[in-house]
């Protein structure tokens, strides 16, 4: 038996896989679900966040620290470990 990858766009992919079942000569592997480390889980909530702000700050519903501030913050960080 040969293995194939297939690309089905969203839209089609149930009617797809329906069809693809209903020979009896296929046999189907479900897709493999990915697990993200917590590491990564948490840098990608955060990041999610950061886009979040800036929307908010685009559409002017929220203002965000100017650099200066963000160095200054930074520079109180260094000081204080």
């Amino acid at each position: 038996m040969k293995d194939i990858s297939l690309s089905v766009p969203d839209k089609d992919y149930s009617f797809f896989m329906t069809l693809i079942k209903k020979l009896d000569f296929v046999q189907v592997k479900e897709p493999k679900k990915t697990t993200v480390s917590s590491s990564k889980q948490k840098f990608l909530n955060e990041f999610k966040e950061a886009v979040d702000q800036v929307n908010l700050a685009k559409q002017g519903k929220i203002k965000l620290k100017s650099a200066e501030q963000l160095l200054s913050d930074v520079g109180e960080i260094n000081t204080t470990i």
